[in-house]
């Protein structure tokens, strides 16, 4: 008979304490019960830098905004503005001054405290004379920037700028750290929900959770994320089908979507973008300073077909620099229909019967080609001979086209939202000059009135879709393709991002 005392009842839950705890163990390490805390993400386009606020290129906030960076404000999935770093603020009624209450308790994932003398150096170090942000633009209108103490920050503007909220939320307009901000282009250091790990450049960048981060309504679940870069549209097929990457929100490949659509542990989404596919025109060289021959190409080229042939009929065609999701939007695809006889008899009036021929510089995106040879079988309808010249994007685009003027034509998907006012910036790679059109952007700025604001980007759009400064094609939509397992990632997106903090992996 066996003797039942403390010494073996001890022993005996001793036994099944370990067997729970194995147990336990084995379904950890297996994931039957736990849920996975690691992303790998796929990019097509590797930044050629980390740190939003010195460069414009959309693959460094891909990687780390609302990631690594945070600003006084940011935009959320519908599009909005939310407090951010900056918990509340007030505008005085002549729109002249910002007054922001700032967030406590904040700090910089190497230990700098956030306050009002960072947020002033962050945006001073923005719209300093030196400075290098892609978006300076941004904070043109402010005249003087204080710090009454260290959670108030109080900026005095020039003019009123009915959009300066709207772009304090940008990637641009991060906050950045005084001891840190030198080294952010490789060592990101943000107050945002994942800290840097590492760089492997031509290959990944590693994010892991911030144990310390201040926000503690967010709860953040993923322990570690790595950004693979692959811009082979197969290779990220078989990454995405194999597991080797748990998600490409943008899937650079439109031919490919139908094919995952039969695979139960993924999930294909269709959502929308900012993403406006146009063929820009030098417009300071001939023969694109003349706006018959402009309108004449315009009416050339059959959107849908190049809708059809570059991105497998997904896409919205647009006649204007504006998107179906923009405030006050207006469908002007019909100003210049596609009609080949009004075309030829264009460039004739204008002096072209015969036609002519030019260079189109195409970024190795795959939109931009096969848009390009679309559009270089079209041409030839008309007498006009189009030659495709390969850019490598986004150093030599940069440099040859967007800084350097140096171009007939080019086609880049512009990403920016609400970002029509490009055709008012002097100098801008399109060198277009209207006074009426930078007079209604000017005017927007000037106003606070949403309804009034709407009705002056009307106007704008019309003038762009008579002028014709760039071949207005069409606005891409959002390919997503990730783990069916995998919750929280945009299926819009309202700005270009990869926003982590509130993805999680379903148990």
């Amino acid at each position: 008979m066996m003797r039942f005392d403390m010494s073996t009842a001890r022993r005996i839950r001793a036994i099944l304490s370990g067997a729970a705890l194995s147990t336990a163990l084995l379904f950890s390490s297996h994931g039957a019960f736990a849920a996975k805390t690691s992303l790998v993400l796929g990019m097509t386009i590797e930044p050629q830098g980390l740190d939003p606020t010195v460069a414009a290129p959309v693959a460094i906030g891909q990687v780390t905004w609302q990631n690594v960076f945070e600003g006084l404000v940011a935009i959320d999935r519908e599009g909005k503005v939310v407090p951010q770093l900056a918990r509340s603020w007030e505008i005085s009624p002549d729109g002249l001054t910002y007054t922001f209450k700032l967030q406590e308790g904040v700090t910089f994932h190497d230990g700098e405290a956030f306050d009002s003398g960072v947020a002033k150096f962050s945006l001073d170090r923005a719209r300093g004379p030196d400075s290098t942000n892609g978006q300076k633009r941004f904070f043109a209108a402010i005249d003087t920037i204080e710090t009454p103490d260290k959670t108030t920050l109080v900026l005095t503007l020039k003019k009123p700028q009915g959009s300066l909220l709207y772009w304090l939320g940008w990637p641009a307009s991060v906050m950045v750290g005084t001891k840190s901000a030198a080294d952010d282009k490789t060592k990101p250091v943000g107050t945002g929900p994942f800290t840097f790990v590492s760089w492997t450049k031509g290959d990944r960048v590693e994010l892991a959770a911030n144990p310390n981060y201040w926000n503690r309504q967010v709860k953040v679940r993923l322990e570690t994320v790595t950004f693979r870069f692959i811009p082979d549209a197969q290779a990220q097929a078989a990454a995405i089908t194999t597991g080797g990457v748990d998600a490409f929100p943008e899937f650079a490949a439109p031919e490919l979507i139908e094919s995952f659509k039969d695979k139960p542990d993924l999930v294909t989404v269709i959502g929308s973008t900012e993403l406006k596919v146009v063929a820009g025109m030098n417009n300071a060289r001939k023969p694109f300073d003349d706006k018959r021959v402009r309108q004449a190409l315009m009416m050339a080229i059959d959107r849908q077909t190049v809708i059809d042939g570059a991105w497998s009929g997904l896409g919205t065609a647009i006649g204007s620099h504006y998107t179906p999701n923009d405030r006050g939007y207006i469908d002007l695809t019909a100003k210049h229909p596609y009609d080949v006889a009004k075309a030829k008899a264009l460039l004739a009036e204008a002096g072209y019967p015969d036609g002519f021929a030019f260079t189109i510089k195409t970024p190795q995106m795959a939109y931009a080609p096969r848009s390009a040879e679309v559009m270089q079988a079209m041409l030839t309808e008309i007498g006009v001979t189009m030659t495709i010249e390969p850019t490598e994007f986004p150093a030599k685009w940069v440099q040859d086209v967007f800084k350097g003027g140096d171009y007939d034509m080019t086609i880049v998907a512009h990403a920016e939202p609400m970002d029509i006012d490009i055709f008012a910036r002097d100098p801008y790679y399109f060198n277009y000059k209207n006074p009426a059109f930078s007079e209604i952007i000017d005017k927007v700025e000037a106003t606070a009135d949403p309804a009034e604001q709407d009705a002056l980007y009307q106007k704008a759009q019309k003038i762009l879709a008579e002028d014709v400064p760039a071949l207005f094609l069409f606005v891409m939509p959002k390919l997503g393709v990730w783990n069916a397992k995998l919750k929280g990632l945009w299926e819009n997106e309202p700005i270009p991002s990869n926003v982590l903090s509130e993805v999680y992996w379903e148990e």
